[in-house]
C-alpha cells in the first residue's frame, strides 16, 4: 500500500489529474482533492485502500449485475476517476454489503496503478468509533465500488464489461464478501511525522 502513500505525497494540486510514468515504464494516474491542514484533527481519520481491479474480471457478481460477473474496462475507469472524489464510503451491519446512508468517511484520492484503482481519504472515526477496532484486523477489509450510469457493452456476454460508469461511492466491507477479493483497506495511524502530509490531502 506505499503506492497510495506516496499519492499524498506527491505535488498535484488541488482537483488536478496527472500522469506519471512509474517503474518498468508503467503509467499511472492519479487525483487528489486539497484538504486545509488541521493539526490532531479528532474527526479524521485516514485510510487507504484498493476498490477495485481494472480489465480483470471480478471474483463473483456484484450486486445490481443480474448475476454477471464483471469487468471494469481502463479506459472507463480512467474517465470515471474524476467522479470518486468527493464521495463517501459507507459500511453495512454485518460487513457483508452496501448501505449508501451509512456514510462514514470520504475520499479524497484515488490513482490507477497498474491495474489497481487505489483510494485514500478519511474516515469520520469520532463519529463511528466502533469502526476502528474491527478494521483494523489486518487483511481482513476489502472494498467495494458503487456506480450509477454504467454502460456494458454487450448485456448477452457472459462476463460483462463495464466501458463507462460514474462512481457514486464505496463500500468496506469483508473481503470475502467483495466482487473482487483482491481489493484491501486499512487505516492508518498518523504520527507527528506524516500528520502534515495526510491532512493537506496533496497527492
Amino acid at each position: 500500500m506505499g503506492q497510495i502513500e506516496g499519492l499524498h505525497r506527491r505535488s498535484f494540486g488541488a482537483g488536478r489529474r496527472e500522469g506519471l510514468r512509474g517503474v518498468a515504464g508503467l503509467e499511472m494516474r492519479a487525483m487528489a482533492v486539497e484538504f486545509p491542514e488541521v493539526h490532531g484533527h479528532p474527526n479524521r481519520l485516514p485510510f487507504e485502500g484498493v476498490l477495485t481491479l481494472v480489465d480483470v474480471a471480478s471474483d463473483k457478481a456484484p450486486s445490481g449485475a443480474r448475476g454477471h460477473r464483471v469487468v471494469l474496462s481502463r479506459a472507463a475507469a480512467e474517465a470515471a476517476l474524476p467522479s470518486l472524489l468527493g464521495m463517501a464510503v459507507d459500511y453495512k451491519a454485518g460487513w457483508d454489503g452496501h448501505d449508501a446512508r451509512q456514510k462514514c468517511g470520504i475520499i479524497t484520492a484515488a490513482e490507477l496503478d497498474g491495474n489497481r484503482l487505489c483510494v485514500a481519504g478519511y474516515l469520520y472515526a469520532r463519529d463511528f468509533p466502533e469502526m476502528e477496532e474491527k478494521i483494523q484486523v489486518e487483511g481482513s477489509m476489502g472494498m467495494s465500488y458503487e456506480l450509477a450510469d454504467a454502460h456494458v457493452a454487450d448485456l448477452r456476454a457472459s462476463i460483462w464489461t463495464l466501458t463507462r460508469a460514474t462512481f457514486t461511492g464505496a463500500a468496506i466491507l469483508l473481503r470475502e464478501k467483495a466482487a473482487y477479493r483482491s481489493t484491501s483497506f486499512r487505516v492508518k495511524r498518523r504520527s507527528t511525522a506524516d500528520a502534515r502530509g495526510w491532512a493537506r490531502m496533496k497527492a
